[in-house]
């Protein structure tokens, strides 16, 4: 039994299927699909279902690849422990944002951090809230940008920066001239939101639950793949929407086309936050993120440098 061959289970078990899994192994499937079942054979049970290239873990197949991620977490761990005496800011270190922060805080951070730590090159990964913190877990990747509350076991965190939410309308749009909107006043208009899935749908919709209470009257909540399809879509007349404040002043106004009022108080806001396993070497590496990112030139945010870590 070898780290390669678990790596191929986890690969398969995530991809349910030998072609894929071979190409995120970078292997050809036959290779990968020899490995399997030699170690089927050793094991002496069937790890997988399959049919016409498809793979479905078995019962003890499951419980093999949950103890298979386990012991590539360890073996990384040795890695990471070794690289601990060197340089803990040399070596890439592999990034997760969620979808509303990475397009907003990356063209601001990249140029600080290559400037500040330029041996150390991020692997990005933007993804749901949910999947990064998998990632996390799964040793896939080193520390993420997340909203929090999260659920902290096993992580540290560090907050960075909270950030109001604001409401984004055409610019000809019956409230360009109020000064500030209640929350409760968005469940009188088409509103665009995110698909489910994302943590700042569900954020908004806690600001206003009518505004996707399906009572059959008044206008429904349209969803938008990103904040970016959205943004195209309120400039194009289709509704309203609520968006965090750093995607309105870290890019264009769509050539005047949009304007974007704050809420009246308490507007709804949320906390952004670095986390990462609490077993995690790279202390260093994770300061030097924090730092490069509290430099970074972000409009619409209230940074938190005073902010200590929190763990579960």
């Amino acid at each position: 039994m070898t780290l390669t061959e678990l790596r191929y289970l986890v690969n398969l078990e995530k991809e349910r299927h030998f072609g894929r899994a071979a190409e995120r192994s970078f292997v050809s499937q036959p290779t990968l699909s020899v490995a399997v079942k030699k170690l089927e054979d050793e094991l002496g049970v069937l790890l997988f279902e399959r049919n016409r290239g498809e793979a479905r873990p078995t019962p003890v197949g499951e419980r093999v690849i949950a103890q298979a991620r386990r012991v590539l977490a360890e073996a990384k761990l040795i890695d990471d422990l070794a690289r601990e005496g060197r340089d803990e800011l040399a070596g890439p270190l592999r990034f997760g944002a969620i979808y509303t922060v990475g397009p907003y805080l990356l063209p601001h951070l990249i140029p600080v951090i290559r400037e500040t730590a330029p041996m150390m090159p991020l692997v990005i990964e933007e993804n749901f809230t949910a999947k990064l913190l998998e990632q996390l877990r799964d040793n896939e990747l080193d520390v993420a940008v997340v909203a929090l509350p999260v659920d902290m076991q096993g992580f540290a965190a560090w907050p960075l920066y909270d950030e109001d939410f604001v409401v984004l309308m055409p610019r000809d749009h019956r409230w360009k001239n109020e000064a500030e909107i209640p929350a409760r006043k968005l469940a009188e208009e088409h509103l665009l939101l995110l698909g489910p899935g994302h943590c700042f749908r569900d954020q908004v919709v806690q600001a206003c639950p009518k505004c996707v209470e399906p009572d059959g009257d008044g206008p429904r909540a349209q969803t938008g793949s990103s904040l970016e399809t959205i943004r195209h879509m309120v400039a194009g007349g289709l509704g309203i929407t609520v968006l965090p404040r750093s995607s309105v002043e870290n890019r264009s106004d769509e050539a005047g086309l949009i304007v974007f009022k704050p809420f009246a108080p308490k507007a709804p806001a949320r906390r952004i936050a670095l986390v990462w396993r609490k077993t995690y070497p790279r202390l260093a590496a994770i300061n030097a993120l924090r730092e490069a990112i509290l430099q970074s030139p972000l409009r619409g945010v209230t940074m938190l440098p005073a902010e200590s870590r929190l763990e579960a």
